[in-house]
């Protein structure tokens, strides 16, 4: 497996990259939650800007488009009042980090995140907030960054977690991209060679 990843064209790994390791050491893309205590976590102290995966990697990319997260802010007021941290916005603090480095930074766009949650639909998610970050990536990447040819290749995801991640649907979501032909697991059994991993 370790082979596999470190061989891919491109690897994406998710905030603080606990994947790394075990899960090969090649590190293009760190995708970020860059809304509320998770980015938080990230930009302050200093540990995971110089962990080396983040060190390795040429690009980060924010799951969290500013004004959609913005504006659920209010909602989720009376929803989830415990949530009251969960639409503070550090994209900025990306954004600063990877000028300084000389890396470039991207925002998921909005439309992207609305486009699986309409997907999402179909899998009769129980009661959520949001989809994951990892499911945006996946959805991100195979809608807009895989070319024809390209294989995209998951590894690590258990879909479990976060209460308000609908992660049963999720499953089912990704179980049908794979019976598409559109993404596959990463296991013991499959481990030539990707051109896209995450």
């Amino acid at each position: 497996m370790v082979g596999a990843i470190d061989s891919a064209d491109l690897v994406i790994r998710f905030n603080d990259c606990r994947s790394a390791g075990r899960g090969g050491r090649k590190t293009d893309v760190v995708a970020v939650c860059n809304t509320g205590r998770p980015a938080l976590g990230m930009l302050g102290g200093g540990r995971w800007k110089a962990s080396e995966p983040v060190r390795q990697a040429h690009e980060f990319w924010c799951v969290r488009a500013s004004d959609m997260f913005a504006a659920m802010r209010a909602p989720l007021a009376i929803s989830h009042p415990d949530l009251d941290d969960f639409c503070d916005d550090y994209t900025i603090g990306f954004e600063t980090f990877a000028r300084a480095t000389d890396r470039r930074v991207s925002v998921v766009p909005a439309a992207s995140h609305q486009a699986l949650d309409a997907a999402l639909s179909a899998f009769d998610p129980s009661p959520y907030v949001v989809p994951s970050s990892g499911l945006i990536v996946i959805a991100h990447v195979l809608d807009a960054i895989a070319g024809e040819g390209d294989r995209v290749v998951i590894a690590g995801f258990g879909h479990e977690g976060w209460l308000w991640h609908p992660f049963a649907a999720e499953r089912r979501w990704v179980d049908a991209q794979i019976a598409a032909g559109r993404l596959e697991r990463l296991d013991h059994q499959n481990t030539s060679p990707a051109s896209r991993g995450t």
